[in-house]
């Protein structure tokens, strides 16, 4: 084999060079992460929890995941798949560990325990496995302000 000679390998460096475009191998900024929904002033992006009575239940709803407890029942964890908003309303579907669907709805309407005179600025529907549960909400931060005034 010869060597390519040195005048060659200029030219294909500038030939090729000349069609490189730096600005086509800049990657494209990343488009800003979505602002977490806001229903009712309570930001879905943080933790809020939804409660009720009789019997007494709650779903916690994180970032990570939803935890649905219930006094008479073992707790059950399910990925937080993030709510679907639509006007006043937002949905969480998932299923949990036990395989269960649980589907929760927060409708931001003014929602009283009926056990305390407590107010929240959500209402809450879930339903898991063949139970329908009704309670409110609030985020987890209100609830811990509230129990500290208390």
């Amino acid at each position: 084999m010869r060597p390519i000679a040195p005048a060659l390998t200029a030219a294909v460096l500038t030939l090729v060079g000349g069609c490189y475009d730096r600005k086509d191998q800049t990657p494209e900024a990343a488009p800003p992460p979505e602002p977490a929904p806001v229903l009712a002033g309570v930001d879905l992006g943080k933790p809020v929890r939804a409660l009720g009575t009789e019997p007494f239940w709650s779903v916690e709803i994180t970032p990570d995941g939803l935890v649905y407890t219930r006094v008479d029942q073992p707790a059950q964890h399910a990925p937080n798949r993030g709510a679907t908003v639509q006007g006043t309303v937002a949905t969480y579907a998932t299923s949990t560990d036990l395989n269960q669907a649980l589907n929760v709805v927060l409708i931001a309407t003014e929602c009283s325990d009926g056990m305390s005179d407590r107010t929240y600025p959500l209402t809450a529907k879930v339903e898991i496995g063949d139970d329908t549960l009704t309670g409110c909400a609030a985020s987890v931060a209100a609830l811990a302000t509230r129990d500290e005034a208390g």
